[in-house]
C-alpha cells in the first residue's frame, strides 16, 4: 500500500531522490566506491559540498550578496548556542513562539542579557505575537520562522536596523521572499531539505568578529567559512542527499513554484478543518502553518474511529505532539496533494459514520 508519509521530521522527500540516492550507496560517480565510504577530500564529494553550498544560496537568491552557506552538525540545537557564542555582546532580542525558540532564548543567556521582546506562550503558542518593540541597542534579534509543534507561521518580519537572526528549520525553501533581510538563517535538514545529520547554516560574512570571548574553534562560523565548510569531517551522506533535493527543488521552477502547491495543499487540508464539524484547528487562523497543520477532534470519543481510518488509508505520522495533543499534518515540499486529498477524504468518511 502507498504511504502518505505526515511525519514532521524526519520526513518526506521525493522518490526521484531515494532512488539517485540509493544508487549512490552502491557506487557513486562510477567509482566503484559507494557515498557511505569515499574521502570526504576526495574531488568527488568536494564537488558535491561545493555545488550544495553554491545552490543553496542560488534558490535563496543569496548569491554574490555577502553570503556563506555552510552544512554543519549538531542540528538547529547546536545553532541555539552558536548564535550567541558569536554574535552576543551584551544583549539580544528573543521573540518567543514555542519549544525551539524557548531552548534558543535559553541558551543565549549563558552569553548574555536577553530580552524576551514578546511570547505567545499564554495560549500556549497558538499564536504569532505582534507588535513588539525590538531594542535598537540589541546585538541582534532572534525568531523562529515556523513552529512546527504548535503549527504556527510568521507571516511577515519586523522591519529593524538590529541584525535579524532566524530558526527555519520546518520552513526553508517553502516560500518566496527578501532572505536578504536575515543576516543568519539556519535549518536543520530533516524538516524540508533532506535526512537528519547537517544543518544548514547561511550566514552575512560583515556580521562576524564582533565579540571580544574566545570561541572554540569547532563552535566558531569564522573558522568553518574559512576552510569552505570541511574543518572536520562532514555529514556526507546527509550533505548528498540535501544536494538531490536542492537539484529536485530547482528543476520543479524553485521557490516560487513549490510555495504555489503548499499553498493548494494547506488550503485543502484547513478548508476541510473548518468545513467539517468533528475537527477545530489549534492555531490561530491568521497564523496558521503551510507546513505544519495542527488540529483536534471536536469529540474525543471518536479518536479510535478516526485513528483507523486514517491508519487504513495508508497515512502516516499524523499523531500531534504530546505539547498539544490532536493531530499533525506536516505538509513539507514533498508530500504530493494526491496525499492531502487522501486526508480529506477520510475526514469527511469520518463525518459521515459519525
Amino acid at each position: 500500500m502507498k504511504k502518505h508519509n505526515y511525519s514532521a521530521g524526519p520526513c518526506i522527500l521525493p522518490q526521484e531522490v531515494f532512488q539517485e540516492a540509493s544508487k549512490a550507496i552502491l557506487d557513486f560517480n562510477n567509482s566503484g566506491l559507494s557515498i557511505l565510504e569515499i574521502s570526504h577530500r576526495s574531488k568527488d564529494f568536494v564537488a558535491v559540498v561545493e555545488e550544495a553550498r553554491n545552490l543553496a544560496l542560488e534558490l535563496l537568491n543569496l548569491e554574490n550578496k555577502g553570503y556563506t552557506a555552510l552544512f554543519l552538525h549538531g542540528g538547529a540545537s547546536t545553532q541555539f548556542l552558536m548564535v550567541a557564542y558569536n554574535l552576543l555582546q551584551k544583549k539580544a532580542a528573543y521573540l518567543n513562539t514555542g519549544t525551539w525558540s524557548s531552548k534558543a532564548l535559553k541558551e543565549a543567556k549563558l552569553f548574555g542579557e536577553v530580552i524576551e521582546v514578546a511570547s505567545s506562550a499564554d495560549k500556549n503558542f497558538n499564536y504569532i505575537p505582534k507588535n513588539y518593540q525590538i531594542p535598537a541597542d540589541a546585538d541582534y534579534f532572534h525568531c523562529t520562522s515556523n513552529n512546527t509543534i504548535f503549527g504556527t507561521q510568521m507571516k511577515s518580519f519586523p522591519q529593524t536596523d538590529v541584525r535579524m537572526v532566524c530558526d527555519m528549520s520546518s520552513d526553508i525553501f517553502s516560500r518566496q521572499f527578501d532572505f536578504s533581510q536575515f543576516d543568519l538563517i539556519y535549518a536543520g535538514a530533516q524538516k524540508n531539505m533532506g535526512p537528519a545529520g547537517t544543518t544548514l547554516v547561511v550566514i552575512k560574512n560583515d556580521i562576524l568578529g564582533k565579540v571580544e570571548r574566545q570561541i572554540p574553534s569547532m563552535l566558531n562560523y569564522q573558522v568553518h567559512i574559512d576552510k569552505d565548510t570541511m574543518f572536520n569531517t562532514p555529514s556526507v551522506y546527509a550533505i548528498y542527499v540535501s544536494l538531490l533535493n536542492l537539484r529536485w527543488l530547482k528543476a520543479q521552477g524553485g521557490i516560487s513554484a513549490i510555495e504555489k502547491v503548499n499553498t493548494k495543499k494547506a488550503d485543502l487540508l484547513y478548508n476541510e478543518i473548518d468545513r467539517n464539524p468533528l475537527f477545530t484547528g489549534f492555531a490561530a487562523k491568521e497564523d496558521r502553518s503551510p507546513m505544519n497543520a495542527t488540529f483536534n477532534l471536536s469529540d474525543e470519543s471518536l479518536k479510535e474511529k478516526f485513528n483507523t481510518l486514517w491508519q487504513e488509508a495508508g497515512i502516516n505520522g499524523l499523531n500531534g505532539h504530546r505539547s498539544v495533543g490532536g493531530y499533525r499534518a506536516s505538509m513539507y515540499n514533498a508530500l504530493p496533494l494526491e496525499s492531502v486529498h487522501v486526508l480529506v477524504e477520510v475526514m469527511k468518511n469520518l463525518e459521515q459514520k459519525a
